[in-house]
């Protein structure tokens, strides 16, 4: 009865331990994951020309008239603003 009883607590040890050696390298390769996914922000806000909202650099249209920069949250946004330049 002993010995059946010690092979019992052998094999659960054994699944514990490679369900742990599992679970660490999974958690292993999505720190990996998690560092090279994860897009740097600037923390800059800038200003869309034409309806004067705020939005993340990064997010915005970029459009350069008259040798300034503009920014724009959408190209309707960038079009109304080239046309009103215009006239």
């Amino acid at each position: 009865m002993l010995p059946g009883i010690i092979k019992i607590i052998f094999y659960a040890f054994l699944a514990y331990l490679g369900y742990f050696i599992y679970r660490f390298f999974k958690a292993l390769s999505g720190v990996r994951k998690t560092q090279n996914s994860t897009p740097r922000l600037s923390g800059v806000m800038v200003k869309d020309e034409y309806c004067n909202t705020y939005l993340p650099k990064e997010d915005a249209i970029k459009e350069i008239a008259e040798g300034k920069e503009y920014y724009f949250c959408s190209n309707e946004c960038r079009q109304k603003f080239l046309e009103s330049k215009k006239h």
